[in-house]
């Protein structure tokens, strides 16, 4: 108890001591605050990659394509492949899909439009929650359209609005938040099949993608082959993926763009680390008879260590929460997003990120004061003394 009692008291001393000089440990913290700030944001982005393009045992969704395509506005599939697609043992349901995109390269301001029947979206509805609007409003309008809460939030778009994109205009009826996996729905803009086909000039008949959802995610394989072995002589030849292995494929340039961010992230890490040291090693070499006095009470070259630990935990705690939380909010309320093939990522930090982040913060603190606790603790009464 005594000594708990005294491992206390030296961390409210390090405390006090971060108070004391305001001016190098407000620098400090700006500094700490900055890199933590580029940390979570890259690991915003990672973490929305990772969700977005690796395979899970959950997942049962299919995505097929025209073979050797990866820009929507090549690939063209006749929309009675439906039919075939259906016939095939282990498919529980087929939704043809037209898309177009505003810019099929890597761009911040992609908006995608997706053509789906009425009813399938109608079925589906059990997955999607309306924020705002009805769906029955989408369904009076041929060119109404249901956009997601990401794709509102960065182009600042309500109910009632009429907005353009690649040449199509639509009247927004709602907006939508996605409430399982499928977060590229909260990134893109439903309107009906039959209208997108005719807007963006294509014709009825065709369609860019069908997703297939099987009835046991252990089937996709022998699904996928299936399908493509059924298409393989056809006009149009397919190529079948699960969804997230497909986005993986196709948008290869935003996935290594964001991939790189990982080396800036490290380069944070080492800075905040060389950081908080210097600073620390500033500190011990400013109270080397301080450290003395303590001594001579009787405290041990632990407890001054730990005293010094302490106080870089402090600051990379403090410093690094504040830039944790200025991150937060800023994608947040932001809605920063990267799209590519049209696949739109929308970096929106998650509570995991938030927590992660805090815990890096403290275990860079540790990092950066173990040599100068070492250090401080190292130095005798007499030696301190005589520097002193």
């Amino acid at each position: 108890m005594k000594v708990f009692l005294k491992l206390t008291n030296l961390a409210e001393l390090a405390a006090k001591n971060v108070v004391r000089h305001r001016t190098r440990s407000l620098l400090t913290l700006l500094g700490v605050g900055t890199g933590m700030f580029l940390f979570t944001s890259i690991e915003t982005m990672q973490q929305t990659l990772h969700n977005a393009t690796v395979v899970s045992a959950e997942d049962s969704t299919l995505v097929v394509y025209r073979e050797n395509r990866f820009c929507p506005a090549t690939s063209r599939l006749p929309e009675h492949y439906q039919n075939e697609i259906s016939r095939v043992a282990g498919v529980k349901s087929v939704t043809p899909v037209q898309i177009v995109v505003n810019n099929c390269g890597t761009s911040l301001d992609v908006v995608v439009f997706r053509g789906v029947p009425s009813d399938t979206l109608k079925n589906q509805s059990s997955g999607v929650r309306i924020l705002d609007g009805t769906f029955e409003n989408w369904e009076k309008r041929t060119d109404a359209t249901l956009i997601g809460k990401n794709l509102a939030n960065r182009r600042n778009l309500h109910v009632g609005d009429s907005f353009d994109a690649a040449g199509i205009t639509v009247q927004i009826a709602g907006i939508i938040e996605t409430l399982d996996d499928s977060a590229q729905n909260d990134n893109v803009a439903f309107v009906h099949l039959s209208f997108l086909q005719q807007a963006s000039r294509i014709g009825l008949g065709l369609v860019t993608q069908f997703n297939v959802k099987v009835e046991e995610p252990s089937m996709l394989k022998r699904v996928a082959n299936e399908i493509d072995e059924r298409f393989s002589t056809d006009t149009e030849p397919t190529s079948t993926q699960p969804e997230k292995a497909f986005f993986a494929n196709t948008a290869m340039e935003l996935i290594e763009l964001i991939r790189f961010s990982r080396w800036i992230g490290l380069a944070c890490v080492i800075a905040i680390i060389g950081l908080v040291a210097n600073t620390i090693l500033l500190t011990v070499n400013g109270k080397i008879a301080e450290h003395a006095v303590l001594k001579t009470l009787g405290y041990s070259k632990l407890c001054i260590g730990w005293m010094v630990l302490c106080e870089s935990i402090f600051l990379s705690f403090f410093g690094g929460t504040m830039g944790i939380i200025c991150a937060f909010c800023y994608l947040h309320f932001q809605s920063i997003s990267i799209g590519n093939e049209g696949l739109v990522l929308a970096f929106i930090p998650t509570q995991q990120v938030l927590i992660w982040g805090v815990f890096t913060a403290i275990g860079l603190g540790l990092l950066a004061g173990l040599y100068p606790a070492w250090k401080a603790g190292t130095h005798s009464i007499s030696e301190s003394l005589k520097v002193a």
